[in-house]
């Protein structure tokens, strides 16, 4: 069995999925690299097929119909034959030491038996023209060099949290807990992050700056004017969200704080992205969305409707909705994402 398997979903990726690869090629055959073709129309699986001949016994190419980012995802989750899985997106890299690093670690953790649920490591946001980067690190909550579960954290901060470039997941746990993300949906990585989260109980911190999350193609999905144009599909995830996990079920009152946490963020951004629009169509939506909230579970509607952040977000009128937007704003300095 491979030691990790890591998930590269690729879409018309010519111009910069080489990069990605090299950087992992790396791990050796400790790793299966598996690239998921998903249905580009440019280079991407010339080049992809050109690695699985080169390197037959790391990398596997998987061509399938253009199903979206989440299929992708699927597709590589399906095919995944190691004992922990990545995702990696083909736009992104990973820093060599770091990965060895954590390599060694899952080693050291040895059988299935002895495996992790999860493993976080810190991610780099590589945005262009930036002079500063941003790193977003877990070492003022989570316990370092110990296993440890939900009740051994501490309480995240405002804007932080884990998304998917900071974890690694035991395959095992992602094909028991029946993770399907949608198809043709942007933005599924935060149902990846979210869903299985109620399953995991052991986990382990690598204080490593281990991915580097490229931002700044105009066509990024991440970027202000792309997700304002898609704000229905980060609609459709936030609700998802909701669904798929009942918050109040879960036992651990650390690991509820968590969800309630993250689910907070992403609503958050939900909510801002459709102020930021100025269109009466998107405020409707942002009414919708609350009252879908209140509908279904009105505990939940009150934690997200009434904490420090969905106050912000609510404010009335066209003054509430300036203050909303530059309370976003200062955030997203301060975080650095977008």
């Amino acid at each position: 069995m491979k030691l990790l398997s890591v998930v590269i979903p690729c879409y018309n990726s010519q111009d910069y999925m080489r990069y990605c690869i090299e950087s992992l090629l790396p791990g050796g055959e400790n790793v299966e690299l598996l690239i998921v073709n998903d249905g580009s129309t440019d280079q991407t699986g010339s080049i992809a097929d050109e690695y699985a001949h080169k390197y037959p016994s790391i990398i596997r190419v998987i061509h399938q119909e253009n199903g979206g980012h989440g299929e992708a995802v699927n597709a590589g989750i399906r095919n995944a034959g190691g004992l922990y899985v990545k995702v990696v997106d083909s736009d992104d890299w990973v820093d060599t030491r770091a990965y060895l690093k954590i390599l060694k670690t899952l080693h050291d953790f040895g059988t299935a038996e002895n495996s992790m649920d999860m493993v976080i490591s810190n991610f780099v946001y590589e945005k262009e023209g930036a002079k500063y980067k941003k790193i977003m690190k877990y070492d003022n909550v989570l316990p370092e060099g110990i296993i440890f579960s939900w009740d051994d954290i501490k309480r995240f901060r405002k804007g932080q949290y884990i998304l998917m470039h900071s974890l690694i997941y035991r395959t095992q746990l992602l094909k028991d807990c029946g993770l399907e993300l949608p198809k043709h949906t942007f933005y599924v990585d935060n149902l990846f992050v979210y869903v299985p989260l109620q399953h995991v109980k052991k986990m382990y911190y690598i204080n490593v700056d281990f991915y580097r999350y490229f931002i700044g193609r105009e066509d990024q999905s991440v970027q202000e004017n792309v997700m304002i144009k898609r704000i229905d599909q980060q609609i459709k995830v936030n609700k998802l969200m909701i669904e798929q996990v009942q918050i109040s079920s879960i036992e651990s009152p650390k690991l509820q704080q968590y969800m309630l946490h993250h689910l907070e963020i992403v609503t958050v951004i939900s909510g801002f992205f459709l102020i930021r629009s100025g269109t009466a169509e998107n405020l409707e939506k942002k009414k919708e969305l609350w009252r879908y909230i209140k509908r279904k579970d009105v505990e939940l509607y009150r934690d997200l409707r009434y904490g420090i952040m969905g106050g912000l977000l609510n404010l009335p009128g066209r003054p509430g909705r300036s203050i909303s937007v530059g309370a976003y704003k200062i955030t997203q300095r301060l975080v650095g994402f977008n």
